[in-house]
């Protein structure tokens, strides 16, 4: 079998390898003439591609000596299909458009598709968008953007909800691998998106284990440009810097894509105050966010063997750690992760390839001592310079995947998965647990009439815990003129975590103990979803209603207490996670996006939820049954100089916590200008701005649960420089 697959590998390679040349060409405005920029080009049949640099030039190298097909599509205009030879430059004209029509897509199906034909709805956040609002990270990004996403900020990290489900129950993928680790949201480098493809309802049949919820898929920048260097910095209030630089190379068939991010902040308090165990206000030192600085590199490399061949390899390095005040604290955290992937693709035959990808991600969190722990009769129970490790995870994923398309009607998808978890942790009494997943999955899309398609899907999972299950989905879509009507059902399954299995957890607040359950079973769901969405050159306006119907969800359940819980385990409160609860998500979302010309557009989302624990009746954990998101956007063209200003709010209704209530509804208004002068082969873009306009902050005392951890009114200056040769 080796033999055979290396020669099929040879034979590929060695046929590109004869009469190879290059496609060059300039990309322009339809209507004024001017060059485009960052339009991408795709060859029909190919793994090759291109991206026009400043000048609105583009090279693709490596294609055989014949005619070719090129598809260019950019967010701001309408695609453009036309035939190439290799002899000649060629100038492509596009047509602007008010919205992004032509943009492609591979997360609903794991197969390309134009966002309108992709038969399970999909929303797309480009780097456009994300550069509109200077959102400084990812989650920033999504709640500005997006109604489906709240979030929930601790010491101990960030919990993202999307749709009612905390982010335990959706995964994140970077280039459709995916992320793990409590720092999976700070590690993105936002300078380094191409775009958010965002996944709703469960998705377990392509991506396995946790896409109960859904999935995100982060998109980065893949330049084809000889060389592209680009670096953006901002500074607020309250000591926060970001600042991220790329510099990626394309020589040949090598590249070289390098990517760095850097952030820090001061701590703040939102109140002076706290509660005492009689409930009186005292002042106190706690903080309410704490400072911190965090560093992360990636390094990726590809090789282009020729057009229907290629491989790649990466790695990444990212740390974290809080800066919290000596004279009420006595640890800081610290995140590190470390990871590295590589894989390769290749085109099997006409509109039809292979994809082999391995992944590990390794996450580690300690708790670094900078004073010394003394127990009540003044005895060190830690001493300080103690490094004790809080986790420390590993994850492994291999997959092969073949995507063959049959005939015009009908493309097939099948695969084989492979996944190692390994956890270890000095707090929570785990020395080393693991557990292995193996899964095939086949997935059919089928084209039954000029508009009227369908996907039909099953996943096999073997789990070493718990042994075998299979996850179908499917999908119809029918479309007429610019209407697309979409359903779908899907089920999905979320193993039980390692830590929720085996890990001890003593709180350092009370006097509770939390204990492993090897009991546990798989939490599982039903997914149904409708969508209807018109589209047309200068509007956009989509709907979509679901259901998501969980069960054998894990929660803590109270096992002991009192004089026998101390006599059995030490502690006054014993605790254990049990399969105990059900819930029922019943969601809709409508959004719609307009340009009315002259430069001006408005866009603007709304979510509903109504998330309920089946078994006590109460709201889903940290569920918020209102949100809406809206902006408006103004651009103007005065030669090199273009002015972008925009204007973004969101609103939020109380959000509930199942250990501290609702926290408070809410809103928040920016203000964002950035000011593009475009100098031939360099773009210098400052911007400036206002977040919080209203100087809204939630002063309730400490350990609240807060709705926001804004400070208040916030002004920024940023600035990037962009090089594309």
């Amino acid at each position: 079998m080796k033999k055979i697959a290396t020669s099929i590998i040879f034979a590929v390679a060695c046929a590109g390898a004869w009469g190879q040349t290059t496609v060059c060409g300039i990309v322009t405005d339809a209507e004024t003439g001017r060059p485009v920029m960052d339009a991408y080009i795709r060859v029909d049949n190919s793994l090759a591609k291109g991206v026009t640099n400043s000048e609105g030039r583009f090279h693709i190298t490596n294609l055989p000596d014949k005619k070719h097909q090129l598809s260019i599509t950019h967010v701001n205009y309408t695609p453009v299909s036309i035939p190439v030879s290799t002899t000649d430059e060629v100038r492509i004209d596009m047509v602007p458009s008010a919205q992004n029509i032509g943009q492609v897509v591979v997360t609903g199906t794991g197969t390309h598709h134009r966002l309108k034909d992709s038969p399970v709805p999909v929303q797309v956040i480009t780097a456009s968008e994300i550069a509109s609002t200077n959102a400084t990270s990812l989650v920033d990004a999504l709640q500005k953007l997006s109604p489906s996403f709240t979030t929930m900020i601790n010491g101990m990290g960030t919990t993202v909800s999307m749709n009612g489900m905390s982010n335990d129950y959706y995964i994140l993928l970077v280039n459709g691998r995916r992320s793990t680790g409590n720092d999976k949201w700070e590690r993105v480098n936002v300078g380094n998106i191409k775009r958010v493809e965002i996944l709703n309802g469960a998705a377990s049949t392509l991506y396995g284990t946790n896409a109960i919820g859904g999935v995100i898929n982060i998109i980065t920048n893949d330049s084809k440009n000889s060389v592209e260097v680009q670096n953006d910095f901002m500074i607020k209030n309250n000591g926060r810097i970001s600042e991220s630089a790329n510099l990626d190379i394309q020589k040949g068939k090598l590249g070289s894509f390098t990517s760095y991010k850097h952030q820090e902040a001061d701590t703040w308090q939102l109140s002076p105050y706290e509660e005492n165990k009689k409930g009186e206000l005292v002042e106190t030192k706690k903080i309410a966010s704490a400072g911190f600085h965090d560093d992360g590199v990636t390094q990726r490399f590809t090789l282009d063997v020729n057009d229907r061949l290629s491989f790649y390899a990466e790695g990444n390095y990212y740390r974290h750690k809080t800066d919290r005040p000596a004279e009420v604290y006595n640890y800081d955290i610290k995140h590190e992760s470390y990871g590295y992937a590589f894989g390769m693709k290749m085109m099997a035959a006409k509109k039809s390839y292979i994809t082999f990808d391995y992944n590990t991600d390794i996450f580690n969190s300690k708790y670094d001592y900078f004073s010394d722990v003394k127990n009540k009769k003044g005895k060190i129970t830690i001493p300080k310079g103690t490094s004790l490790t809080r986790k420390r995870t590993r994850f492994h994923e291999a997959t092969f995947k073949g995507v063959f398309t049959l005939s015009d009607r009908n493309k097939l998808s099948v695969g084989i998965e492979y996944q190692i978890d390994a956890l270890k942790s000095a707090s929570n009494n785990i020395r080393k647990e693991m557990a292995s997943t193996f899964a095939t999955f086949v997935q059919d899309e089928i084209t039954m009439t000029r508009g009227l398609s369908a996907l039909l899907g099953v996943r096999y999972i073997y789990h070493q815990n718990f042994h075998s299950y299979a996850t179908p989905n499917a999908a119809l879509m029918y479309r007429i003129g610019g209407l697309n009507l979409r359903a779908n059902y899907s089920m999905g399954y979320k193993a039980p975590t390692l830590s929720q299995i085996f890990a001890t957890e003593i709180s350092k607040l009370v006097d509770r103990i939390t204990i492993g359950n090897k009991a546990l079973k798989p939490e599982k769901n039903n997914y149904f979803g409708f969508n209807a969405e018109y589209r047309n050159q200068w509007f956009t306006l989509s709907g979509n209603v679901f259901l998501n119907k969980i069960r054998d969800m894990i929660d803590y359940v109270t096992i002991a207490q009192g004089d026998a819980a101390i006599a059995q385990y030490g502690h006054q409160t014993v605790r254990q996670r049990q399969n105990i609860n059900r819930a029922s998500i019943l969601g809709s979302t409508l959004a719609m996006n307009a340009n009315f010309g002259y430069g001006f557009s408005l866009n603007a989302a709304y979510t509903h939820l109504r998330a309920k624990n089946d078994e006590t009746g109460k709201p889903v954990d940290k569920t918020v049954k209102n949100s809406w998101t809206m902006g408006a956007q103004y651009m103007k063209s005065c030669g090199f100089y273009t002015l972008y200003a925009n204007v973004n709010g969101r609103i939020y209704s109380r959000r509930f916590s199942e250990s501290y209530g609702y926290a408070p509804h809410y809103n928040m208004w920016d203000i964002s200008t950035r000011h593009t002068f475009n100098l031939k082969k360099i773009t210098v873009e400052p911007g400036l701005g206002v977040e919080n306009v209203f100087d809204w902050t939630d002063d309730r005392p400490y350990n609240s649960n807060y709705a926001t951890l804004s400070p208040g009114r916030t002004f920024y200056v940023s600035c990037a420089i962009k090089f594309k040769y």
